[in-house]
């Protein structure tokens, strides 16, 4: 295989960028790198376009690799011919490769294995050439021995051999896996006993169902696969057994007579006992996996607007961490994040202590100018959010002073409390006063926060605890390290948690940065970067460009223009007559409208960039310090509540988008319970996945549908009103 062409077909791209891509990322560049800063050798492709390339690439080597073990392998067996050799190249999936290995592989104890051990392979040669002038049964009895004590045994056996000869033959397995995706049915009932143990009815829709495997949704597999798992469950693929039967036999069977029937008969054994189990597995792993990798998707797809919501910046807030019994934590920290002042209320059942709790919080909001309240979305929230709806409106009424409120997704702010980084930065705090304290920030920078937090706890994926962890892992880390260094990183005050996300970093490293700013005072330039332990030239050219000096000795350490480039900036600037001063100053805002008068080409040829990384530096040399996120709308502040209980079908509300998932998208509509716009319900046209038209973090209009007070549920929908 050409690993090189197929990479450049697949990915649509020209012979040149697919090599250049290649070439850096064997060169050890970190994919944010080479979409930040190599655009013109990649044809600018982005971070999530490299990505897949690299493990299709990864995926790519492995295949060849095992192909060269079993070619190997078989070879020193001495049994490699060019028809296996041309199956083995011609083989584009590993599971291809395995079944070509299959009959060639050390076996455990068969049953056709105990036949060839009592030398009845000859018998079963004979039986499969079907020779339609062979005697079976006189043949048979030349085989006759103590191990063998009659023709009926030494057929048996023979036909043992000949099912195992059928169930290796890789064109017969290609063939059957096909016919189990393309015609197979799952089909799922409850386990034995399990009805009544179902007390939640998580698994009632699949107690008696069944669906074409071609046909099936991601999020069904998995929780099929999970109902199983648990043991809820009893699931199956089922086929018309008489067609793969005669799929299993096609490749094998002549007109031969008496030994054709006894090859049918192997054939129908050995789909029995060999094929359909182990086929049956391989469907149902693939099925799996195409499904985790979907999941996967749709987690990357949710989580990276998560992060990159627009961060409400320099307002003092406070942070609430609703409860019931045990009080609601309240955490007040400035525009930086430092903690100014804490404490715990209980308004909520079953203290009910509301006059209280609006005594101390008062005159806390005045004490610290408190302009924002960020509450999380768990256990007593609704409680909370009415209390603090009132709360506001007293405060508007007694002193005029403006206060909003918003919902955030607490999910995983527990997690981070609890952990060692949480103990950690705040060491003299409960764990719920730490978690206050993270929901106040996660307001203020949702990206620093959640950073904190294993992404599989942020509560944005479906089935995230089935997936295969290391997969996972990596999809997420790619996602952080995507956000974090499109953004960029404050080198003075980023924590360990932001900085090993950015290219070129790890942990280690990261606490060597923090070491040396702690030790040495703000860093000025970037330059000091090299005086950092474990910090070589390397990982200073993939990092540096991700990383800004506010109030720095040079203005472009505080873009995201790459040293490697500063002398190119000076020049453009000074071709047109400006200086670093007025780039501090902001005094360019006419630049690239020169450059369009100048001509792009000509001002690229003489400041020797080429027209991608032109582009880029005028942006950063326009707007140095630029948050991307800040052009993003902002979340929305409410100052009034609503329940479930208001709802009305046809009532129009304004909602952010929770999550993404196959089947619709859940909107947060400012009641305690999200609402479901079902994927049918998402536009007029057909769409294949709500992802096309939404989003998370994103602002929409809904209508109520339906509300279904008992089961606490709210359907809801886009579409226009018909006239």
């Amino acid at each position: 295989m050409n690993i090189l062409q197929t990479i450049t077909e697949e990915f649509n791209l020209t012979p040149s960028h697919a090599k250049n891509i290649v070439s850096l990322i064997d060169e050890g560049n970190t994919i944010p790198f080479i979409a930040r800063y190599r655009k013109e050798m990649t044809g600018s492709c982005d971070d999530q376009v490299l990505r897949e390339l690299n493990d299709r690439l990864t995926y790519l080597r492995n295949l060849e690799k095992r192909k060269e073990e079993v070619a190997n392998s078989i070879t020193e067996q001495g049994k490699m011919t060019d028809e296996i050799r041309a199956a083995l190249d011609k083989a584009t999936i590993l599971t291809e490769v395995e079944d070509i290995y299959r009959p060639y592989k050390q076996k455990r104890k068969t049953r056709a294995s105990v036949a060839i051990a009592k030398g009845l392979q000859p018998l079963a040669d004979a039986i499969l050439a079907q020779d339609k002038s062979l005697d079976v049964q006189a043949k048979a009895a030349e085989f006759i021995n103590e191990e063998v004590p009659t023709p009926t045994d030494a057929i048996d056996g023979a036909k043992d051999i000949i099912a195992e000869i059928i169930s290796d033959d890789a064109t017969t397995r290609k063939k059957l896996r096909n016919f189990f995706f393309r015609h197979g049915e799952i089909v799922s009932t409850y386990a034995k006993g399990k009805a009544a143990a179902d007390e939640n009815k998580t698994y009632e829709m699949y107690a008696d169902y069944r669906e074409p495997v071609a046909e099936i949704k991601s999020h069904r597999v998995l929780a099929l696969n999970r109902g199983e798992k648990e043991e809820f469950l009893k699931v199956s693929i089922e086929v018309d057994e008489e067609f793969a039967k005669r799929i299993t036999a096609a490749g094998f069977l002549r007109d031969g007579g008496e030994a054709s029937k006894l090859v049918k008969q192997a054939a129908e054994d050995s789909y029995d006992r060999l094929i359909k189990p182990s086929v049956e597995r391989e469907v149902r792993a693939q099925m799996f996996e195409d499904a985790s990798e979907q999941a996967i998707k749709m987690f990357e797809l949710n989580l990276k607007p998560l992060l990159m919501q627009p961060p409400v910046k320099d307002k003092i807030t406070m942070g609430w961490d609703p409860a019931y019994r045990t009080g609601c934590k309240i955490c007040v920290v400035d525009g930086t994040g430092k903690v100014l002042d804490k404490t715990v209320v209980f308004p909520t059942p079953p203290q009910n202590k509301i006059a209280e709790a609006k005594v101390t919080l008062k005159a806390m909001i005045a004490k610290h100018g408190v302009e924002v309240i960020s509450c999380g979305n768990g256990t007593a929230s609704k409680e909370s959010e009415m209390f603090i709806a009132e709360l506001i409106k007293e405060i508007k009424t007694e002193t005029g002073r403006e206060v909003g409120y918003v919902i955030v997704n607490e999910a995983g702010a527990s997690v981070y409390s609890a952990s060692a980084l949480g103990a950690e930065e705040f060491p003299d705090y409960d764990v719920t006063a730490r978690s206050a304290v993270s929901i106040a920030r996660r307001l203020q920078d949702p990206l620093a926060e959640l950073i904190k937090i294993d992404p599989k706890s942020i509560g944005v994926g479906q089935y995230q605890h089935d997936m295969n962890e290391k997969r996972l892992d990596s999809a997420l880390s790619g996602v952080l390290e995507d956000c974090v260094n499109s953004v960029g990183v404050d080198l003075n005050t980023a924590s360990v948690s932001l900085l090993k996300y950015v290219a070129g970093l790890n942990a280690a490293v990261a606490k060597n940065i923090v070491a040396y700013r702690e030790e040495n005072g703000k860093f000025k330039s970037r330059k000091q970067l090299l005086k950092v332990p474990k910090l070589g030239e390397k990982a200073f050219t993939q990092c540096a460009g991700f990383l800004r000096v506010d109030s720095g000795d040079n203005i472009l350490d505080n873009t995201a223009v790459h040293p490697e480039s500063y002398e190119k900036a000076e020049k453009l600037l000074g071709l047109f007559s400006y200086t670093k001063e007025d780039v501090r100053a902001r005094r360019i805002a006419d630049l690239r409208q020169k450059i369009k008068a100048y001509g792009e080409e000509k001002a690229a040829r003489e400041t020797d960039l080429d027209r991608e990384t032109l582009a880029d530096i005028v942006t950063e040399l326009m707007k140095p310090g630029r948050d991307i996120r800040d052009a993003l709308p902002a979340p929305m502040l409410r100052k009034d509540i609503m329940s479930i209980e208001d709802l009305k079908a046809g009532m129009e509300i304004t909602g952010t988008v929770r999550n993404v998932v196959d089947f619709g998208a859940f909107i947060d509509i400012g009641v305690h319970q999200d609402g479901l716009v079902h994927i049918s319900e998402i536009t007029e046209r057909y769409i294949k996945h709500p992802s096309e038209v939404l989003k998370v973090g994103q602002v929409v209009q809904v209508r109520v549908k339906e509300v279904d007070l008992k089961k606490n549920r709210i359907a809801l929908t886009m579409k226009k009103k018909n006239g």
